[in-house]
């Protein structure tokens, strides 16, 4: 069996349309923190976004191509109360799917950022 000294997940990309949208999105409505806003190039920023506390980030790259369709991102957050982050998410204006319950499974939604980039929100096991 291969071995591998990876450690942890530190950050995952999704692409974004235009950057300030997106950090105004993570940070203001979904209250993340903005861990690194670096130039990276003419033009360019490096920019990482997480909610406070967790060791993965999500980097929000800049893309020139036109979001067609929205992109399924797989990332999943995980809170204490679906519902009350539900409900929370919803009175800052953010769109949400409604809450999802499946026998045997956690309660969990979905909600997009503007480039319709789709994320879900998880209720944490008890």
């Amino acid at each position: 069996m291969p071995s591998t000294t990876i450690t942890d997940v530190h950050t995952v990309g999704i692409y974004v349309s235009d950057q300030e949208a997106a950090v105004r999105f993570f940070v203001d409505r979904l209250g993340f923190e903005k861990r690194l806003d670096a130039p990276i190039g003419p033009g360019m920023r490096w920019i990482e976004v997480a909610p406070r506390g967790a060791s993965t980030s999500i980097a929000l790259t800049l893309t020139e191509e036109p979001v067609e369709a929205a992109a399924d991102t797989g990332i999943r957050f995980m809170v204490p109360d679906t519902y009350a982050e539900h409900t929370a998410m919803t009175e800052r204006g953010v769109n949400v799917s409604e809450v999802l319950r499946l026998e045997g499974a956690p309660a969990m939604y979905t909600f997009d950022d503007p480039d319709r980039n789709r994320f879900y929100v998880v209720e944490e096991p008890r």
